[in-house]
């Protein structure tokens, strides 16, 4: 924090105020000085905000506390004053709620836009001071405005609307079902920012606006949320496998853990010059094709050590750490002697390969369906995600083009094929095993 304005208001018009700098006891960002023009030197001599955590707190105790994005400056002030071992807790009103609900269809709820739709000054924007006198000119209109006892019943205890993102319609998330599926967060224009999965998606998306995170990247998050929807699904790992693969389809701005997922190295096959086909370990790239991908360099050598052991390949021909691969061949190849026959050596190459081949599952997982009329299923070929979807409870199924034709397909990935092959490691017995007919 660098400045805090505070207005304490009785209902029809403010009675006391408050304004000061705070020294950061850091440097401010760039990005802060461009915003509120405050920097080093105007806060070089300013009271820490340990020096009026005393004030700070007893003005705002015993009060309803309001703000535009109420739960923003909330958080900061909240955990502020715990730093300085202040317990604090208010019951909240947030303005920009409140005008939506009083003032509907205005173009935007942004203080400046709003303020400047209803005439009302703002004097030195992104100062604390001049923010503050806003919020508390806006707050007095909206006393005036409100004819239906909206913000009576907002700071009522059981209201949920101050723990809920300014921009998001509280209707939209009691709407939310308490099963178990996949919900996703819009911005103003309807772009997904967000995808996520939950057991119960209502007190999962509940959880999201829960606590005090002062994290810029999460008050940001929040004021980003216009709209959610979400799909319901039969089972934790049908949720899963579709929140995977929507945010391999849409990659949302603010989904960061599943995209570190992907595998990172692989087994690749690649023909030199003199015409033996050599097999590599090397890293991933969208510029070849690998004949099996892995998490790790480890488990790429131990894959090919097995394969040169079982089918006893020259380990010349192979390499076993990463490498850049090329076709091109290796210097050291014409100076190797005694290299087995290339027509042999190919061949053994080919075994293992096909090797490679035959061990790549094809299954289906069947499990309970969204309701009692269906069956969901989750489609596995070769060792790689085909599809998923729900099929009819009286549907015969006689072989994989029945199951193929009844599924929705998907763009998959090695993490979500390891998830389905590790869930019928785990269950067997909701396991079909299918074969090409």
């Amino acid at each position: 924090m660098t400045e805090i304005a505070i207005r304490i208001h009785n209902g029809k018009e403010v009675i006391e105020s408050f304004d000061s700098l705070i020294n950061p006891e850091k440097d401010i960002p760039l990005a802060i000085f461009a915003l509120t023009g405050i920097d080093n030197e105007m806060v070089r001599h300013a009271p820490v905000f340990g020096d009026i955590a005393k004030r700070v707190f007893e003005m705002l105790e015993g009060r309803i506390f309001v703000a535009h994005n109420v739960n923003f400056d909330y958080s900061f002030i909240k955990h502020q004053l715990a730093e300085c071992g202040i317990k604090w807790a208010a019951k909240k009103l947030c303005t920009v709620r409140m005008a939506r609900k009083i003032k509907p269809g205005h173009r935007s709820y942004s203080l400046g836009y709003l303020c400047d739709d209803l005439d009302i000054p703002i004097l030195n924007r992104h100062r604390a001071g001049g923010d503050c006198e806003a919020t508390a000119i806006l707050f007095s209109r909206l006393l005036q405005w409100d004819e239906d006892g909206v913000i009576a019943g907002m700071i009522k205890k059981s209201s949920k609307d101050q723990r809920l993102p300014p921009n998001l319609p509280a209707d939209q998330f009691e709407a939310l079902p308490e099963r178990p599926g996949v919900y996703y967060f819009h911005d103003l224009k309807g772009k997904v920012i967000y995808v996520g999965k939950a057991l119960n998606i209502k007190k999962r998306v509940g959880q999201h606006f829960s606590g005090h995170n002062i994290n810029p990247q999460r008050q940001n998050f929040m004021r980003e949320i216009y709209a959610i929807s979400s799909e319901i699904c039969a089972t934790e790992l049908m949720a899963l496998l579709l929140e995977c693969a929507e945010i391999k389809r849409l990659w949302p701005a603010h989904n960061r853990a599943l995209k570190k997922y992907e595998p990172k190295f692989g087994l690749f096959v690649y023909e030199d010059m003199a015409g033996y086909k050599r097999l590599a370990v090397g890293k991933l790239s969208k510029f070849h094709t690998c004949c099996m991908m892995v998490n790790r360099e480890y488990d790429a050598v131990k894959l090919l050590s097995g394969l040169v052991d079982r089918y006893g390949i020259d380990t010349r021909l192979c390499s076993f750490t990463n490498t850049k691969l090329s076709r091109q061949d290796i210097a050291q190849t014409a100076i190797m002697a005694h290299l087995p026959p290339v027509d042999e050596h190919n061949a053994l190459v080919e075994s293992a390969l096909e090797e490679l081949q035959r061990c790549r599952p094809t299954f289906a997982l069947f499990d309970k369906g969204r309701d009692g009329n269906e069956k969901s299923c989750v489609f596995i070929e070769k060792g790689n995600f085909y599809g998923m979807g729900y099929i009819d409870s009286g549907c015969q199924l006689s072989d994989i083009d029945d199951v193929r034709d009844n599924l929705t397909r998907y763009a998959g990935n090695h993490y979500m094929a390891q998830l389905i092959i590790n869930y019928a490691e785990r269950y067997p017995r909701k396991v079909m095993n299918l074969a090409h007919q």
